[in-house]
């Protein structure tokens, strides 16, 4: 397939600082879709780099759309996060005429690099772009999971226009529908109201609020863990570090808890797809944000080229495995620790006729903390919901 006629070559940014050190920079080592050069060869390449400067479905937030190549100046300066990483920067989805075109560009793209196991980081734009890349998935023949760290659902209205904050009903009523679960990161309870969360409630969706994932960190790792696509809404981190956003709050993640977030994605085996978006430079200070943003992303590469390569689904004998009753009448949860990371999975009863549809979601990524609850006859909230949905 020929991706450039869905791709803008872009410039390489200065990331020099000295003669010595400049093979050491990620910018050194990018495969490029520059100008000079055009779209690079992709094979080997493990990641690429999709900027969509989109940002006509923006609300309240419509300079986003630079937001790509502002990124770009600070994570080309950044320092390689592994010696043997091979990562391609494509360039721009070229934006369409309507909105709807550059969707399907971001589709066609994502959907290409997916087939051939090269994982996309897109920076966005506007948050809309994550239903483009949700579309992507379409034709892989599986059911997947969504895992946005925001501080509000973006359900928006059913009789309102499509935009930013209303992408998550677009997935949802999105035919043929191959949305298994979605997992919200971070909401605050004073932008989203209580019907909205009853709502996802009874979806069997995750949500937690930001001040529960703040106080335990570790567990936003399982709960990542699980997705195979993470949005990443830069307005889920306080406004007085990542100010380049119109709808950012006083309260959110911090930087680092941002990061750390990132690394979490990045590590975890299943995940396939990371975008970034909303950050919008016209309301930038210093560049702090889209700085932060490179670090984000940073961040997402070490934990990829960090994996551990220990999904349950293949060695079993690299697993401790435990066998918790959880009531009176000999029901029990199995739980498999892995030797290499030590990190958990419970594993949850696949029904019979949809064994192939689900298989990949049966083995539940979850923390130390579920099995201790398991272990007092406490079935944890995350299994039973998904054991609902495979009823």
């Amino acid at each position: 397939m020929d991706l450039s006629i869905y791709l803008n070559s872009i410039e390489i940014p200065e990331f020099e600082y000295d003669s010595e050190s400049t093979n050491r920079q990620m910018g050194s080592r990018f495969k490029v879709n520059s100008v000079g050069d055009g779209l690079p060869e992709l094979d080997g390449v493990q990641m690429a780099i999709i900027g969509v400067a989109e940002s006509r479905n923006s609300v309240n937030n419509y300079g986003c759309s630079k937001a790509p190549s502002e990124v770009r100046k600070y994570l080309y300066k950044l320092f390689l996060v592994n010696e043997n990483m091979n990562v391609a920067d494509l360039g721009d989805i070229k934006a369409g005429y309507n909105i709807e075109d550059t969707y399907f560009a971001v589709k066609v793209v994502v959907e290409y690099l997916l087939k051939n196991d090269i994982i996309p980081v897109i920076i966005g734009g506007s948050q809309d772009i994550t239903y483009a890349n949700y579309t992507a998935y379409e034709h892989m023949g599986q059911v997947i999971n969504i895992a946005s760290i925001d501080s509000s659902f973006d359900l928006g209205n059913s009789d309102e226009y499509f935009n930013s904050r209303s992408y998550l009903s677009k997935i949802i009523m999105h035919q043929p529908n191959f949305l298994f679960n979605y997992t919200n990161i971070g909401y605050q309870s004073y932008f989203v109201d209580s019907k909205a969360v009853k709502l996802m409630q009874s979806l069997y969706f995750d949500v937690y609020r930001l001040g529960t994932m703040r106080d335990n960190m570790e567990e936003v790792e399982p709960l990542v863990r699980n997705a195979d696509l993470v949005s990443f809404d830069i307005s889920a981190i306080r406004q007085n570090e990542a100010p380049a956003n119109e709808n950012t709050s006083p309260n959110g993640f911090n930087g680092e808890e941002a990061c750390r977030i990132a690394r979490y994605a990045g590590i975890s085996d299943k995940l396939t797809s990371f975008g970034i978006y909303e950050i919008n430079p016209e309301k930038d200070f210093n560049g702090m944000t889209a700085h932060l943003a490179a670090q984000i992303i940073w961040y997402f590469m070490d934990g990829f080229y960090n994996r551990k390569g220990d999904f349950p689904h293949e060695q079993k004998e690299d697993y401790k495995k435990y066998n918790v009753g959880v009531d009176d009448k000999d029901h029990s949860i199995v739980f498999f620790e892995s030797l290499r990371s030590g990190r958990w999975w419970m594993e949850v009863p696949l029904n019979g006729d949809n064994d192939e549809k689900y298989r990949r979601h049966y083995m539940l990524p979850c923390s130390y903390k579920d099995y201790k609850a398991a272990s007092n006859r406490e079935i944890p909230d995350r299994w039973w919901q998904v054991y609902q949905k495979m009823m």
